[in-house]
């Protein structure tokens, strides 16, 4: 897909902009009871001690004897979660049409008991690229825009004009719509997220996006539009474009600076076969 812009005098390039040592950490925390899409059916968050000090002293897992234990701490954990959970990014079989995923690899062929053979999320690579926040709350006047809000070409051609910024083909563009100021808590988090609109969704294809991301749980405001076939906004970028996707990204740190324009740097969990992987992307301001 579209990930294919990158190239090495392209991460030179960016990188070679770079202007100061502060870093944004561009990821949620994961935690009990935090966002998801329980409400589909997958499975939340969980979180668990698989090894505590006191247990050890009294089940002695290791055989190493009570004194040992006592003297040694040992804790252990373990966590399970649906791929979408948390700051993450979609692989480009997570989505298809009529049956196949980009390149027109399809279910029947190329999905196993134990996820896709082909387009599997550990083939995403590590993303160095120019990133961009279009900053659409700020632009609006708003602490977070107004649920279901669809966010349109024209929302996001005056919010790049008041940025003073300009689109770039292979830029990793991230929209805020505010509504991660609501993380902690999830029901108003979940409920009606404002998002990017089919319309919106065209412009930034035609302006070279490699990757698109939003703050919200879903990229796209619900209900998906259908326009074109039943085609929502997923579907148009990740089988139609190659255009990853990217959701739960914090954008707060960098709205408060205005910083508009950074070095992109992301990678992601390489899950064999999944259709998402968790990542830990940062930003780093640019000249």
């Amino acid at each position: 897909g579209r990930l294919n812009m990158m190239t090495k005098q392209s991460k030179m390039a960016i990188l070679s902009r770079i202007s100061t040592g502060d870093v944004y950490d561009l990821s949620v925390e994961y935690f009990t009871g935090m966002p998801g899409w329980f409400p589909a059916g997958d499975p939340r968050y969980a979180f668990w001690m698989t090894h505590t000090p006191k247990g050890n002293v009294v089940a002695d897992p290791m055989k190493v004897g009570k004194e040992m234990n006592e003297h040694v701490s040992y804790t252990g954990s373990a966590f399970s979660m649906y791929a979408h959970t948390g700051t993450h990014i979609d692989a480009l079989n997570h989505f298809g049409l009529n049956g196949k995923v980009y390149n027109e690899f399809s279910a029947d062929e190329h999905l196993g008991d134990h996820g896709w053979t082909k387009t599997g999320a550990e083939t995403i690579p590590p993303i160095v690229a120019r990133g961009v926040l279009i900053d659409v709350a700020a632009y609006k006047g708003v602490n977070e825009l107004s649920a279901g809000y669809r966010i349109e070409q024209k929302d996001i051609v005056a919010a790049l004009e008041k940025q003073k910024v300009k689109l770039a083909k292979g830029d990793v563009v991230l929209i805020r719509t505010g509504r991660m100021q609501s993380y902690e808590d999830t029901d108003a988090y979940l409920e009606n997220p404002p998002g990017l609109g089919m319309d919106g969704a065209r412009y930034l294809v035609e302006k070279g996006a490699m990757v698109i991301g939003g703050d919200n749980l879903s990229l796209e405001a619900f209900p998906s539009e259908v326009e074109d076939n039943y085609i929502p906004v997923h579907t148009f970028l990740l089988a139609q474009h190659g255009i990853p996707i990217m959701e739960l990204v914090e954008l707060e740190g960098l709205s408060k600076d205005n910083v508009y324009e950074f070095a992109f740097i992301g990678g992601s969990l390489k899950l064999r076969g999944a259709d998402a992987a968790p990542m830990r992307p940062i930003a780093i301001p640019i000249n």
